[in-house]
């Protein structure tokens, strides 16, 4: 069930974050929804706050007043359990009484849900690059940046090495 569940936002009144958040765990915990329901979050930041005596001090701070993010399958029993929770007023983007889920992109810039990349090359390794306009060009790996999904590969063109920037997917390890 988990690889369809997907992250929906709710709206809450202004303040009632955090019990929104204890109630639907606690459901989902009594009913044993956990396969229904399988993460409840209010995204935070950490910012420091200077007060009059300009002393500094580190607070959390609710990145969006007013939201809880689900991740939950969507179904009937599920939409009227969370719609049904004091404090919520209903589902964002919801047309027809259907939720609209987040996108991929929304959940990874959110930062709910993390990418683990998974490369079987490193600097110095012989790879193929296997899409785009250099396809089946063999070259060198010069640099790899995980945090930007990024390889730099060293192919020969026209008698000189000359770095290529691509995807992390887009090269694959040359087998001897």
């Amino acid at each position: 069930m988990s690889d369809i569940a997907r992250w929906y936002v709710v709206h809450t009144y202004s303040g009632y974050e955090n019990a929104v958040q204890k109630t639907i765990q606690k459901f989902v915990d009594n009913r044993h929804l956990e396969d229904m329901i399988l993460d409840i979050q209010i995204p935070l930041e950490t910012v420091t706050e200077i007060n009059e005596e300009g002393v500094s001090k580190q607070v959390e701070r609710k990145i969006f007043p007013g939201y809880v993010l689900l991740k939950m399958v969507l179904t009937d029993d599920t939409w009227h359990l969370v719609r049904n929770v004091r404090g919520v007023t209903g589902f964002v983007g919801e047309a027809s009484n259907k939720p609209i889920p987040l996108t991929e992109e929304e959940v990874l810039a959110w930062g709910m849900e993390k990418h683990e990349i998974v490369v079987n090359y490193s600097v110095g390794d012989n790879v193929r690059i296997n899409d785009g306009p250099f396809e089946d060009q063999i070259g060198t790996v010069d640099e790899i940046d995980l945090e930007r999904e990024r390889v730099i590969v060293l192919i020969s063109m026209l008698g000189r090495q000359t770095p290529v920037e691509m995807d992390l997917g887009q090269v694959e390890v040359v087998s001897d």
